[in-house]
């Protein structure tokens, strides 16, 4: 069963950046990860994601060019560098792994598809 572990949120400054960092535990193969995003009162939604096999990336629009997702596969994880940080990114943050090996948008932005997800992580952005 694989296990899903987010760390790195915290509380910084508009214009400041975070790393979140999110390991698949005992995941034996690379697979699909998500990074998704909920603020108070409203729904998850998707932020970003990355393909197991050639690690093409997707992204909302509202965070294309300030945040990137990327990989490491010997350790099993996955980050989210958020860098330009803006009050409307405050939300607690999920990343989830899917069992099935899925690689487009349609695909991976939709919170169904994934099996396993993380507590999550809060994030605040002050203005």
């Amino acid at each position: 069963q694989v296990q899903v572990e987010e760390s790195g949120g915290g509380a910084v400054q508009t214009g400041d950046s975070l790393r979140l960092s999110c390991q698949a535990k005992r995941a034996t193969t690379p697979l699909p990860m998500g990074w998704f995003r909920q603020a108070a009162g409203q729904a998850r939604e998707f932020v970003a994601a990355i393909s197991w096999n050639d690690g093409v990336q997707y992204y909302r629009d509202s965070v294309k060019g300030r945040f990137t997702i990327s990989r490491d596969d010997a350790k099993n994880t996955v980050y989210l560098q958020m860098n330009s940080l803006k009050p409307e990114d405050t939300a607690d943050y999920y990343c989830a792994a899917a069992a099935y090996y899925g690689s487009s948008r349609s695909y991976l932005e939709r919170e169904e598809q994934y099996d396993w997800w993380g507590q999550g992580t809060q994030v605040f952005v002050s203005s």
